[in-house]
């Protein structure tokens, strides 16, 4: 997803324009998690930017989505732009030695 929102509307409330981009952003991820899952991939993970436009738009993580929806809400813009791109991810597991001396800290 490569979108400009608007924040601003002539007859809608500025709360209610950015509650439907909320669910609108919400609606896409779920719908991404939902598509089968290429082979050798164990989830699927975001590379989420967002920005007044998309030249300036900058890396964020894709559990402050909204939280930067509200600051753009805060900064009264009239608009700003979200891409979310989703990539197969894989786990990656804690180096043997660090497991190691957490065991041994336990007892």
């Amino acid at each position: 997803m490569k979108k400009t929102f608007k924040l601003t509307h002539p007859k809608i409330k500025p709360l209610r324009v950015v509650e439907a981009i909320k669910y609108e952003v919400k609606k896409y991820l779920k719908r991404e998690r939902r598509k089968e899952l290429p082979k050798g991939a164990e989830f699927w993970d975001f590379d989420c930017r967002m920005g007044v436009d998309e030249e300036s738009s900058e890396a964020v993580h894709v559990y402050d989505i909204n939280k930067a929806i509200d600051q753009a809400e805060s900064k009264q813009l009239e608009s700003f732009y979200l891409e979310i791109l989703a990539k197969p991810g894989r786990k990656i597991k804690k180096p043997r030695e660090k497991q190691d001396a957490a065991e041994k800290d336990d007892t």
